[in-house]
């Protein structure tokens, strides 16, 4: 795990999948910046774009889903309604049926990162709720791959 002056020092280069969200009045609480539970809605929203989008995900329908089993939050700085929140996404370890998440948080058009974030996923069967014998699916695999940043692969995979 990344020590809070690395995870302060993050840039947005440092993470290969950015998903914008435009921050609503709704998300703002009475100190007048986003709420804390909106963070944790986000993080888990930009992880399941890149899931759908890259992953072959369907909530639906696939035969596995994640499970989340930890999650964390640093704060660093606020953001409020109306600015734009960038969201970026990295994997720091994989496993055979689990994966750690990165997110950070910036504001549009300001450098240093807002918040930093994560959880893991367990991926599980649809049919039992339990991880699969073989691990996550291939297609998942591959997609999470992608954006692995200098971490750990396991089961399937090698050591990096």
């Amino acid at each position: 795990m990344a020590s809070i002056q690395q995870l302060k020092s993050r840039k947005r280069q440092d993470y290969p999948y950015l998903l914008e969200y435009r921050t609503r009045w709704a998300d703002n609480d009475m100190y007048h910046h986003m709420n804390n539970s909106v963070y944790n809605f986000l993080y888990d929203s930009v992880v399941n774009a890149y899931l759908m989008e890259h992953c072959g995900l369907n909530p639906e329908t696939s035969p596995q889903y994640g499970l989340v089993v930890h999650s964390h939050g640093d704060f660093f700085g606020a953001i409020a309604f109306p600015k734009v929140a960038e969201l970026g996404l990295r994997v720091n370890k994989l496993g055979s049926s689990s994966v750690t998440y990165e997110i950070g948080l910036f504001e549009r058009g300001v450098e240093e990162v807002k918040a930093v974030g994560g959880f893991v996923h367990v991926f599980v069967e649809r049919e039992t709720g339990r991880p699969a014998r073989n691990g996550m699916s291939d297609g998942l695999r591959r997609g999470l791959e992608k954006i692995l940043m200098g971490g750990e692969v396991e089961g399937k995979g090698s050591k990096l």
